[in-house]
């Protein structure tokens, strides 16, 4: 081969290789490596105290957080308290949060990771917008794709784990990261951001249930001291009343709790036109109004009215003496305050319905007959035998 041809050689050499780089390049589509590396923050310089917005959207649904003069709350729960410390917790992901991978990846890509927002083609992200007084948003995120990594055993077998997320800012064009932060809580369901703080029953004296479509099914219990054992009240002739059932009733509405809140109630739908109402009166002055409506899966859909009726005064007793009433006045004073404040705070209730479930309630909301003990029936006696016939002679 003279220098003519191995010259013409390496030039053809050099043009497909190039043609095949050229090839690779485009079947990669728009897939390159950033030579930025980690460390990068998710958020940039993002003010955490000018956010008054949280916004989660993806194909299951949307999520608004806003925030309300102090407080924050979720509009799709007809505004109801909001957890704070869920909020910030969200907030604060943000703006901590450091890339531990950059990629500059193209629009092509993004169906692939998950990184394109919801409504957008195929896109199976959740946008997360954080927002300032006037609407704007301050950050604009797609949570995509969660990374993997496989394990090989241990003491609960092997499988996959996520170890981090693909994370695309839509502000940049195609700048993706990787952050080791899934923003697992980051999801539009209302349910799970709410303020579940509830009321507390406590010191109960009586206990009544009443039922709108069965009045025969009603009943009260009540008990002279908080220690006591309860009493059916207005026993009839003939009911021999079961102590340990009665036992069983517990204190009502001691720790209740809720899974949600009804956003849009509507009575007729919900039961709750035909409820059964059960009435708490404490030893200190409370009265709980509760009803519940159908049970629906797990749940019963309740409603909760809070009043009370204080004394305004404290009646010394007869053998008190002068150099105790001082103390006890202003321990009657503080009692009273504590009291009115716990008023103050449970009233908030009565706007909402919730969604509580069945295991608060059934233990109490149980017909009459439920209370007494099971009748036996009476042994029937033994019919007379049969007498032989006497043989002829």
């Amino acid at each position: 081969m003279n220098r003519k041809q191995l010259l013409t050689l390496l030039v053809l050499v050099a043009v497909i290789g190039g043609a095949g780089l050229l090839v690779n390049k485009r079947r990669q589509g728009d897939w390159q490596q950033s030579s930025s590396g980690g460390g990068q923050k998710l958020a940039g310089s993002l003010d955490v105290n000018a956010v008054t917005t949280v916004s989660i959207k993806s194909s299951a649904g949307e999520l608004n957080l806003v925030k309300s003069g102090d407080a924050w709350v979720v509009k799709e729960r007809g505004d109801y308290a909001a957890n704070f410390g869920t909020i910030a917790d969200l907030i604060r992901k943000f703006a901590d949060v450091k890339a531990v991978q950059t990629e500059q990846i193209g629009a092509s890509q993004h169906a692939r990771l998950e990184l394109q927002a919801p409504g957008d083609g195929e896109g199976k992200g959740t946008l997360v917008e954080l927002k300032g007084k006037d609407g704007k948003a301050l950050k604009s995120v797609v949570l995509g794709k969660k990374q993997t990594k496989k394990s090989e055993g241990g003491p609960f077998g092997g499988g996959e784990f996520p170890v981090g997320r693909w994370v695309r800012d839509t502000a940049s064009k195609d700048t993706v990261i990787v952050t080791s932060e899934q923003f697992a809580d980051a999801e539009p369901k209302p349910e799970n951001w709410l303020e579940k703080d509830f009321l507390k029953v406590e010191h109960v004296k009586s206990i009544a249930v009443s039922y709108a479509t069965n009045a025969a099914s009603g009943w009260k219990v009540t008990r002279e001291t908080e220690g006591a054992e309860w009493k059916l009240a207005a026993a009839k002739a003939g009911e021999n009343v079961d102590t340990n059932k009665l036992s069983a009733l517990g204190s009502p509405l001691s720790s209740p709790s809720f899974s949600d809140v009804v956003a849009d109630p509507q009575a007729d739908k919900l039961g709750l036109d035909k409820p059964a109402t059960l009435v708490l009166e404490t030893f200190d002055g409370f009265t709980y109004t509760a009803k519940a409506g159908t049970a629906s899966g797990d749940n019963y859909p309740f409603t909760i009215a809070v009043a009370a009726n204080f004394p305004k005064a404290r009646t010394p007793a007869k053998d008190e003496k002068p150099e105790d009433k001082d103390k006890l006045d202003k321990e009657f004073t503080e009692s009273q305050k504590k009291l009115a404040e716990k008023l103050a705070a449970e009233t908030k209730f009565a706007k909402w319905t919730y969604l509580v479930s069945k295991y608060t309630l059934d233990s109490v909301l149980k017909p009459r007959a439920d209370l007494l003990a099971e009748k036996k029936e009476e042994p029937k006696p033994d019919a007379p035998k049969a007498q032989p016939k006497p043989e002829a002679k």
